[in-house]
């Protein structure tokens, strides 16, 4: 999944220099795949529910080929599209089930980590979608490819190993499978009795079946603590997208290129933060299980807006120092639209447009024009001095300098640091934590469900901040688009504090507890004899229960260890 999220980022400069894409083109071929996702996400917690946890993963993976044999194909922007619908419905399902089902597999004191573990593995892959752009960038018209069709082979590996893992214990016992959930149960906890565990997926899935009647969407938002923690798990979803932080991983090159890079260099400093978004991540699996969840959270949305703020400066400076647009160094013979800016950076975001100037000893342009490019080759200008019939000769080369798509700027390296300090700071905390919180503070009857609409308001999130991004840029510059992103980090930094509960080291059924109100907390706790009761029968009640419709009858021995095994 990390693959396919992070290799638009390279591709789509090599499209744009093949197709020559408006912004509006750009931001569809980005942010389709997300549409996509967001959609999918919707429907593939009722999928997890229907099918199992482990089919619906397996699915995702076919998919993924799929989808990445379509765009290595792709004979125009419009397949192109096709290809990056069908990859985000592959993501959307994914990314809301595959949480749920590391959650559900995972004993409590090492489910953060594992949860964790799965954003660690989205940044290898977005790593390396970067280090594959970059190294892929010279073979121009086939580099954008290899670079999509190569997703074709994480998709297959997924479902290849998928094949040897099992099913989800809890969609068993869902299912009625209380033989295969105990078997799966003991495989992966390593332990002969967990008696309790089932106890307490048993006495979930009853409540389940009690409200089974009613909608389970309608009985979420009828129960309290479930309307609260709803509220909670989408809106910390929104805060970690509302940051910004797909913007770096969507188009961090082009960031570059706006910053003053040229292509090659940013397409490889464009590595730098994916690897330090890989190491950082490390961090959140330590911390998840020693700080707790709220501590690192409250201080990532912080940091980010730190970072942020960074990049806005840098931004700024940029625009203030932007070398001036004018007619004095290249006379108008015509009625140029390029002409109506008044600096460079205003110059380069039109993409019919490039900057003309005076070639100086450090290469920074200090005086030029604004002028339509070359219909044939944008490494030319129309007319003038920068033309292909002009700046062919050789003794007029070194005379005049030509930029499309970037300004150069001595403020360049604020963008660089800004990408690095924002992936530090969101890579420990707000990466995988809204997943991590989000896969525990749902009861077992709306996991899938409630999973899924925080995974639809991430990726719906997401959608509004990808395709707006370069509008937001165009009204707002840089460093304007740069600072919105960092108030929203601050709000998110706000929100952690005053709402969102400590859940390290609780089980799924404990943390329930802490978003009922005292009158609910009353009616859901068994009294403890009771409990024990039930458990010293578990899981015998529930086999008998089970092999009776199948005509036998478990035979159970007392071990040494003293629990109790079947024979």
């Amino acid at each position: 999944m990390g693959y396919d999220t992070g290799i638009i980022n390279g591709a789509v400069i090599l499209i744009d220099e093949q197709f020559t894409l408006t912004d509006l083109w750009i931001s569809l071929i980005v942010s389709s795949t997300i549409f996509s996702a967001a959609m999918f996400s919707f429907v593939s917690g009722a999928l997890a529910d229907t099918i199992g946890r482990k089919l619906t993963i397996m699915i995702s993976g076919v998919v993924f080929s799929i989808g990445g044999g379509i765009m290595g194909v792709a004979n125009g922007t419009e397949m192109l599209l096709v290809g990056r619908l069908v990859v985000g419905a592959s993501i959307g399902i994914a990314s809301s089930v595959v949480p749920v089902y590391v959650s559900e597999c995972a004993p409590a004191d090492i489910r953060g980590q594992l949860i964790t573990m799965y954003q660690l593995f989205i940044t290898v892959g977005i790593m390396a979608s970067a280090l594959l752009a970059a190294g892929l960038q010279e073979l121009k018209e086939s580099g954008w490819r290899w670079m999509l069709g190569s997703a074709a082979l994480p998709g297959m590996f997924q479902f290849i190993f998928f094949i040897l893992l099992p099913e989800s214990p809890r969609y068993q016992m869902m299912r009625g499978q209380t033989l295969q959930a105990l078997n799966t149960l003991r495989r992966i906890r390593g332990l002969e009795n967990v008696e309790k565990e089932m106890l307490d997926i048993q006495q979930s899935l009853d409540e389940e079946e009690a409200g089974k009647h009613v909608s389970v969407l309608a009985k979420m938002l009828q129960t309290p603590h479930v309307r609260k923690a709803l509220f909670i798990g989408c809106s910390l979803q929104m805060f970690q997208q509302f940051c910004g932080i797909n913007t770096v991983i969507y188009y961090s090159a082009t960031i570059l290129k706006y910053a003053g890079y040229a292509r090659k260099q940013a397409l490889w400093l464009a590595c730098i933060p994916a690897t330090f978004n890989f190491l950082a991540t490390f961090i959140a699996l330590w911390a998840v299980e020693t700080t707790g969840r709220k501590m690192i959270l409250a201080f990532s949305f912080g940091a980010i807006a730190g970072a942020l703020g960074v990049m806005s400066f840098g931004f700024a400076m940029v625009h203030l120092e932007s070398p001036p647009a004018s007619s004095s160094f290249e006379e108008n013979p015509m009625e140029d639209l390029c002409s109506q800016y008044h600096t460079c950076e205003e110059c380069i975001y039109d993409k019919l447009c490039g900057y003309c100037a005076s070639n100086t000893d450090d290469d920074e342009p200090l005086n030029g024009s604004c002028i339509s490019t070359d219909i044939g080759d944008k490494q030319f200008a129309l007319w003038g001095k920068c033309s292909y019939s002009n700046i062919s000769n050789s003794y007029k080369r070194n005379d005049v300098m030509w930029v499309y798509g970037l300004c150069p700027s001595v403020f360049s390296f604020f963008a660089e640091a800004g990408l690095i300090l924002v992936v530090l700071s969101f890579a420990p905390g707000a990466g995988p934590m809204p997943w991590t919180i989000n896969a525990e503070i749902y009861p077992s009857w709306c996991r899938g469900m409630a999973n899924s609409l925080a995974t639809l308001t991430n990726w719906t999130c997401n959608l509004i901040v990808s395709f707006s991004f370069l509008t937001l840029k165009y009204y707002l510059y840089m460093w304007g688009t740069f600072l919105l992103f960092g108030l929203a980090s601050v709000l998110g930094s706000c929100f952690v504090v005053l709402y969102v509960p400590e859940t390290k080291g609780k089980t799924l059924e404990e943390i329930q507890l802490v978003f009922m109100n005292k009158q609910e907390r009353q009616e859901s706790m068994p009294s403890s004899e009771s409990q024990e009761s039930q458990s010293s029968r578990m899981p015998e009640e529930l086999m008998q229960k089970k092999c009776k419709s199948v005509g036998w009858l478990p035979v159970y021995r007392t071990s040494s260890r003293g629990s109790t095994e079947l024979e």
